[in-house]
């Protein structure tokens, strides 16, 4: 499955029966999917359906549908229905008021057929399922645009991450060429504070030796390096698995971020800091590019 981003648009267009449906989908970032579908009223039954095909479609992103519907002139006069029984039971109400209020009974068709939901344009149930077979349609070709909208720009910042993480190993390996100097040179600064202070035949001292020797334990980055490399063979499988990994990739972003703070405190060594320093800028950016992602 291709790398996708998680902001696109796409349109999709549908007609038959004297019925036509656009649908514009939208997507931006999110942690998780949310599907908005801006439908009018007398279609809301379809809001779940809609719902659902989007979900099947992409697991990340803020998705918002904007689905139009037109009706031929034939079309909505079918939908054209008066609810006779509320109809009554507004002329019941009136006449029982008129007689207490002693008012003249005037009330004619063309007044009650004023009143509140009397005359209705809702489809019955049968046309909702044909408008629903022809926005499948449009929904279908609204989606495929907006998914390959998204791999193309997944595409993209795949190949910016790719080569940011050659950067972050480049990096990483040049921190394994320094850390045995750490141990060696701390050693020899010990050695030369000693000897400053006229007590160099200490070098031999054993509890010299167990300083350098904790010290060494304590600066040791080994497990940090073997984890980062780990992290980064995690990230290319990622990248060419058929799940969308944005949130595993997301995660791992996160436990660099330790691993290389965590070598940063450990290795007291000015130049490993001006790697580290660098590495952590580099990581900044891979982690902005993989919330983008799917």
């Amino acid at each position: 499955m291709p790398v996708r981003s998680m902001t696109g648009y796409g349109r999709g267009t549908a007609a038959a029966g004297g019925l036509r449906v656009e649908i514009r989908a939208t997507s931006i970032n999110r942690k998780q999917l949310d599907v908005q579908v801006n439908l009018a009223r007398e279609f809301a039954e379809l809001e779940p359906r809609l719902q659902a095909a989007v979900r099947g479609a992409l697991s990340r992103g803020r998705i918002t549908l904007l689905v139009d519907v037109v009706r031929s002139a034939a079309v909505r006069r079918q939908e054209v229905r008066v609810d006779e029984d509320l109809a009554a039971a507004y002329h019941a109400a009136l006449q029982k008021a008129t007689q207490r209020l002693g008012l003249p009974d005037n009330v004619d068709a063309t007044f009650l057929m004023g009143l509140p939901e009397v005359v209705q344009l809702a489809p019955p149930a049968q046309e909702l399922e044909r408008v629903w077979a022809v926005a499948q349609r449009a929904l279908a070709a609204a989606l495929k645009a907006l998914v390959a909208m998204r791999a193309r720009e997944g595409a993209v910042l795949r190949s910016d991450i790719e080569a940011r993480l050659d950067g972050l190993e480049k990096r990483a390996a040049k921190i394994a060429t320094f850390a045995p100097e750490v141990s060696r040179r701390y050693r020899e600064q010990l050695l030369a504070r000693l000897r400053e202070a006229g007590q160099g035949d200490l070098a031999a001292d054993e509890r010299v030796i167990r300083e350098v020797a904790l010290f060494a334990d304590k600066a040791d980055i080994t497990e940090e390096l073997t984890r980062l490399h780990s992290h980064f063979g995690q990230v290319r499988v990622l990248l060419d698995g058929r799940e969308p990994p944005g949130r595993a990739l997301d995660f791992l972003a996160q436990e660099m971020v330790r691993e290389i703070n965590t070598i940063g405190s450990k290795a007291n060594a000015t130049a490993i800091s001006h790697v580290v320093v660098g590495f952590k800028a580099e990581l900044e950016q891979i982690r902005e590019q993989v919330q983008n992602l799917e």
